[in-house]
């Protein structure tokens, strides 16, 4: 028996000892398998040697251990809290040594084997994942120990099984060299936190085998080899293969890609076991410069994932993993870059059925070693080496089998180093149909392509033009942006503008958005909870909140955005000869799956529809198409063209009519509002009355429209900052935010100059300036009306050296009552001047609780874009010009001091902004800020808003 308590191997560069060679990850069609997911009994010690290893002896009594779910992490279970750290290690930095306080826990499972559990053969305990280093007991045998967080790692066990009582204890701690390797970006979260799984062997069944299946794109075949280290035979009944391991065929077949993934059923029989393969056959190359899958250069439309759930942190099941597939699959991604680590082995099946493209990446990252300009970087350090090639072996060797794969890539802000080299060349020996990746080996030594995080546009631009210097042999090589557009709170923006530049230069083959999903935490009293929100002594705040999803996965605003930027046919028109242009922007598949339909709108409401006969387009084509007549009789009001493209019929992602691409085209031009100003001024006890409105005889201050009640009507210029008005601690370029709040914006005093009244004006003079500041803006006040509706002109001039944007330029009110939102614009969500395509021009309701974006961080959000007119509170707004809406039961001030959701408690007023312009949001949180054609200059404004009373919307 086992009476081991030296924990040295913690400390230990090596991956661990003990452990099989990994292989191709795969469920067997006879042999038999036992989960041993479920509750576990466990203990949390302090160190790493606070008890001694007796509880894996058998006969221990656990009885009063705590019991946890497996998979799982134990800080997620009310055992220790989570830490949250961008890069900065949560440790010491000391390689290979880690702290003393080092939480550990012992996990213990007694298991029966089935009746019908084999007596033959071998057995292997798997473990899929378990961070951040474990040693392995079975019925009081040290199995060995392992790293690598994010692999699978398997162990021989068949002599030591019983038919029943079996214990299996494992030792898991949260901090071990391996951490060194493993300094992502997101959540410390230690456990067994994927699948325990016993697997019988049956004797002549295969341990390995490697599916090698191209595609000639000139031939229309396929050839199909498989590898495997006991001899069997392999058969695809639908493409009549029969043929022996390590032998080739070659058949026509249909190809796979992310498009159209293409996969034949087969199976690998040996003498022992039958195993089902899912076979793609697709040929990945580097050629003239380009990456290429069969013959064609493919534009990446992807995303970065981490795995996560707000209740489970990375301890994902198979629903979820599809849900996130089938969400990318129907907001037109096509491209998933598993960041920094390889995902669960079913994500991969899921992206081989449903189709996507995958850079698999492997599980490592050093970037806490920045902080110390990459001394002692473990993957310079040739003591590392064969941990490094032991993390690249485990994730090749399990992933080498699905097609969705095309690109390696060796981790993620690693630095540079002779390990980093060794890895490239053990995969390039082991499988050279995939090209390589690695970010940051920016002279491409090691690497098949020229890749970078955050790079704005203009670099973009010159990278594309190939004027970006460097190496001639990175200058040959295909340009990939691994990250950008940082997806944290409000934006991103600049997505239309990045994918322009994608879709205009051939060497620029597209982008990964970071990330896929905010990674809040669910906590009963902050709604989701960010770094800091646990006490962690170092944190990075909300920073672990940027993705396109909130974290309970609904889409935010910048996946609707994304997924209209990236849509696979484009619809642009021009009114002036009624015809909409439609371009095929697929690589690979026709139109054949899409039904185009138009409808004509008049002031945001359905006319006339009917079908588009759109021809059969070629990948790359476009085709003019002529739209109908406009409907005879169509009544009069701003009219324009919806063009859509809808799913013809269910597909295995999205039912039939789900809506893929869609396009506007004006028919004629709005109307804008005029008031004939024929009202007086009617001064009255301490007021002013004209036509509906009431005003305050001194300040001049509007208070009622009709029996509307009107509090605090004035300019506005503030906003809540985002995180992208923020911008990062790191950057050097200008931070909008910090610079808007330390010049004052948030707290702009009004000093009122006149009021006067004219023949039929009243007009208030004010400026608006900042305290401690000599710049300011003049305000002028003009209102005018035609005795029912009342119509109020803004004029701004900037006074002083104004040296930066503005956040919003427009005016904002209170209610005392609102509920219903009725508006003709832009919807249904929000847009902002550099987010603004997925904006729809109809006409849209909602509440104005609804018309809040649930940011994990609250931050200005909500706006409706060039909204013609809107009726809320009783009252009816329209624009001259259009403008920016929003509305929200809490002031902008409360909504900028909230942290979390939960701090925003409705008031007793609806605040409402009118806003002329608003400043772009951008992407600075990480990336860049927004570009200078969505800044929001200081400069003279004029603006106008029609106010009229307006009947009560109806409920429901």
């Amino acid at each position: 028996m086992s009476t081991h308590t030296v924990t040295d191997y913690v400390e230990d560069v090596s991956p661990g000892s003990g452990a099989l060679p990994p292989r191709a990850w795969y469920a067997s069609s006879d042999a038999k398998s036992l989960s041993l997911n479920g509750n576990w009994r466990f203990r949390l010690s302090p160190t790493a040697d606070a008890e001694d290893d007796s509880f894996a002896e058998e006969g221990y009594d656990a009885g009063d251990w705590a019991q946890i779910a497996v998979p799982g992490h134990w800080v997620l279970q009310d055992h220790g809290s989570p830490i949250y750290t961008n890069h900065l290690y949560p440790f010491p930095v000391d390689p290979p040594r880690v702290p003393t306080e080092n939480p550990t826990g012992d996990h213990l499972r007694v298991f029966d084997l089935p009746q019908d559990w084999p007596s033959d053969g071998g057995a292997v305990l798997r473990f899929d994942g378990v961070e951040s280093c474990a040693r392995v007991w079975l019925n009081g045998t040290d199995l060995g120990e392992f790293k690598g967080s994010r692999l699978p790692h398997e162990f021989a066990v068949g002599h030591l099984l019983k038919t029943a009582d079996n214990v299996l204890a494992v030792r898991v701690h949260q901090w071990s060299a391996g951490s060194y390797l493993e300094d992502q970006d997101q959540w410390w979260l230690p456990g067994i936190f994927r699948d325990v799984t016993l697997l019988h062997r049956p004797a002549g069944a295969a341990l390995d085998f490697f599916v090698h299946a191209s595609y000639d794109h000139r031939a229309g075949t396929g050839t199909l080899r498989v590898d495997s280290d006991v001899d069997g035979r392999v058969t695809v009944s639908e493409l009549g293969i029969d043929l022996a391991t390590g032998e080739s065929v070659t058949v026509p077949v249909e190809p796979w890609s992310a498009e159209t993934p293409r996969l034949y059923e087969g199976t690998l029989a040996t003498e022992g076991e039958r195993v089902p393969l899912r076979i793609g056959f697709r040929t990945v190359e580097l050629a003239d410069g380009l990456i290429k899958v069969n013959g064609r250069p493919v534009l990446f439309k992807g995303v970065n994932r981490h795995e996560w759930h707000p209740e489970r942190g990375r301890a994902l099941d198979l629903a979820t993993m599809r849900e996130d597939v089938l969400l990318m699959k129907r907001h037109n991604v096509n491209a998933v870059r598993t960041s920094h680590y390889p995902p669960h082995p079913a994500f991969l099946d899921l992206c081989d059925e449903f189709g996507l493209w995958v850079i698999d990446e492997c599980d490592l990252e050093t970037h806490g070693f920045t902080e110390q300009g990459w001394r002692d970087n473990p993957v310079d350090d040739d003591r590392w080496t064969p941990a490094l090639l032991d993390r690249a072996s485990r994730m090749v060797e399990r992933d080498k089998n699905h097609p969705s794969v095309v690109i390696w890539s060796l981790g993620n802000e690693a630095g540079t180093g002779r390990g980093l080299t060794a890895m490239a060349e053990w995969i390039r020996g082991r499988d050279s149909s995939r090209p390589l990746h690695y970010e940051g080996d920016h002279g491409c030594r090691d690497t098949d392509m020229y890749s970078r995080m955050y790079a704005d546009h203009a670099e973009v631009e010159r990278i594309g033009r190939g004027l970006d210097g460097g190496t001639l042999k990175r200058r040959r090589l295909p340009f990939v942006l691994c990250e950008y557009a940082h997806a944290m709170g409000n934006g991103p923006g600049g997505l239309a503008d990045y994918q322009r530049l994608f879709e205009s230069y051939d060497r620029l083959q597209g982008a990964f958005v970071w990330e896929w999903i905010d990674h809040g935490i669910a906590h009963p009293e902050l709604g989701y909870a960010y770094g800091g929100d646990f006490g962690e002594e170092l944190h990075d705040g909300n920073f672990v909140c940027d993705g396109l999803l909130f974290p309970d996965r609904r889409p935010s605003p910048g996946l609707l955005e994304y997924k209209k930027v990236i849509e696979p046919v484009g619809i642009t028109g021009d009114a002036g000869d009624g015809t909409v242009r439609i371009t095929n922007k697929q690589d690979f598949a026709g139109l054949s799956a899409l039904a185009f339909s138009w409808s004509y709108e008049v002031e945001g409401e359905p006319v006339e529809s009917g079908t588009l006969s759109v021809p059969a387009l070629a990948p790359g084509e476009s085709a003019d198409v002529k739209l109908p007549a406009p409907p005879a009789g169509a009544p009069a009001g701003e009219a324009l063209w919806t063009v859509r493209a809808v799913l013809a019929a269910d597909t295995p992602w999205a039912p039939k009519d789900h809506l893929v691409a869609w396009g506007q085209v004006p028919a004629s031009q709005r109307c804008l509002p005029t008031v004939a100003a024929t009202a007086r001024p009617v001064p009255g006890d301490g007021m002013i009355s004209l036509g509906p409105g009431i005003f305050d005889a001194r300040t001049g201050a509007l208070t009622a429209i009709g029996d509307v009640p009107v509090l605090g009507l004035r300019l506005d210029v503030w906003r809540a900052t985002t995180d992208n008005d923020d911008g990062a601690p790191w950057q050097s370029d200008l931070r909008y935010g910090l610079l808007w709040r330390g010049l004052g914006l948030h707290r702009m005093r009004h000093r009122l100059d006149a009021v006067e009244t004219g023949e039929r004006t009243l007009t208030v003079r004010t400026r608006v300036a900042p305290a401690a500041r000599e710049l300011g803006l003049s305000t002028v006040y003009r209102w005018t009306s035609d005795g029912d509706r009342l119509r109020l002109t803004v004029c701004t001039t900037p006074e002083g050296d104004w040296t930066v944007p503005l956040p919003r330029l427009g005016i904002r009110f209170g209610l005392s009552t609102a509920d219903r939102v009725r508006w003709f614009g832009g919807g249904p969500g929000e847009a902002y001047p550099d987010t603004r395509m997925a904006s729809t021009v109809g006409s849209w309701q909602s509440t104005v609780d609804d018309l809040q974006t649930p940011y994990v961080r609250p931050q200005e959000n909500g706006a409706r874009i060039d909204v013609r007119w809107a009726e809320l509170g009783g009252l009816r707004i329209e624009g001259d010009p259009a403008f920016w809406l929003t509305a929200r039961r809490w002031t902008t001030e409360q909504l900028d001091a909230a942290t979390h959701r939960t701090d925003l408690a409705p008031g007793t007023a609806v605040w409402v902004n009118l806003d002329h312009r608003q400043h772009g949001v951008g992407s600075q949180s990480c990336g860049p800020g927004p570009l200078p054609r969505y800044h929001l200059r200081a400069a003279p404004a004029e603006f106008s808003f029609v106010f009229s009373t307006a009947p009560a919307p109806e409920t429901g």
